[in-house]
């Protein structure tokens, strides 16, 4: 299993995580084919970016149609906070991530759509404090490198999170019509 950060643009980090040799190991790559190439390797993978359109939308660039997706509304209906996919900068990420993610689907493998703004509200951490986020982990008895982690690899972590409570059926999954999003 891996947790992935994903960025909307090559250009900026995409963080991963996932465990090895007992610890979590992290990092960050930048291209679509480096991404593929790590997440290929896992069974499940977690990643951080919208993977479905609103249904009503012909596309992610449609102007007309709903802005938000059944999971999205029932996101907001547990008051975790998110900027909708049809936001300009959103638009660009859900196109990398419907990409990839169909990309993995061709491999066989099982994607799911996670969001680690959701993992730091359920433990009242401020989304951005590295310090607060790292101490949660610990408590959590994460088996953690001793490194000075990117904020994308710490949400990758978060993405592992959700990922490790997914498969021991703790999870909370939120699946409308035209999408879902798995959370904690």
């Amino acid at each position: 299993m891996i947790g992935i950060d994903l960025a909307g643009s090559a250009k900026r980090n995409t963080g991963f995580a996932y465990f090895y040799n007992n610890k979590i190991n992290t990092g960050i790559l930048h291209s679509d084919y480096e991404i593929i190439n790590l997440a290929k390797g896992f069974d499940i993978i977690m990643i951080d970016a919208p993977l479905s359109i609103p249904k009503g939308r012909k596309d992610i660039d449609d102007k007309n149609g709903p802005h938000f997706r059944e999971c999205d509304i029932m996101l907001r209906k547990l008051r975790i906070r998110f900027f909708p996919i049809t936001l300009g900068s959103m638009r660009i990420l859900t196109k990398r991530g419907i990409s990839i993610k169909n990309e993995l689907e061709k491999l066989n493998k099982t994607v799911f759509e996670t969001f680690p703004g959701a993992v730091y509200d359920k433990f009242q951490v401020e989304r951005k404090n590295k310090l607060q986020i790292i101490q949660i982990y610990k408590k959590l008895n994460l088996p953690l490198e001793d490194k000075k982690y990117e904020q994308d690899e710490l949400d990758a972590i978060a993405c592992l999170i959700v990922g490790i409570f997914y498969y021991q059926n703790q999870a909370q999954i939120l699946s409308g019509i035209d999408g879902t999003i798995v959370i904690i």
